[in-house]
């Protein structure tokens, strides 16, 4: 028997479903294993966090910011990868941003880069939830 790796997995939230579905589109073809979440609290509220090797999440979004998300996240999954996007680079501290971590694209973005920044994230060794 073969054994075949683990396809990473990177949860998108976005409250535009064009562009949900375009970053779905382009991580797919880079062969990872996509979910898609309108909403903070849809991610938050599913079971998928535990398995989740990577966030991707716009920063605008309604009831809860990408910022906030990002920590709640990160409080189950401290080490996990956060990449932001935003069409509003205003809300951004960039320069604080990037000392915590994270990657930030503004939108439109350049798709080979963003597959380029998720490649180099999920490259570093991070811990993973315990599974239960």
């Amino acid at each position: 028997m073969t054994d075949h790796p683990r396809r990473s997995v990177i949860a998108v939230v976005d409250d535009d479903s064009g562009m949900r579905e375009s970053i779905e589109s382009l991580l797919k073809s880079a062969d990872y294993e996509v979910r898609l979440f309108s909403t903070a609290t849809a991610l938050l509220e599913s079971d998928v966090v535990p398995d989740i090797d990577c966030l991707i999440s716009d920063v605008a979004m309604p009831v809860m910011d990408g910022f906030k998300l990002a920590r709640a996240v990160q409080a189950a999954r401290p080490a996990l990868p956060v990449i932001f996007v935003t069409g509003r680079p205003d809300l951004l501290h960039r320069s604080a941003l990037d000392k915590l971590g994270y990657r930030v694209f503004k939108k439109p973005f350049d798709g080979q880069e963003l597959l380029t920044a998720v490649a180099l994230m999920l490259q570093t060794p991070r811990p993973r939830a315990p599974q239960s």
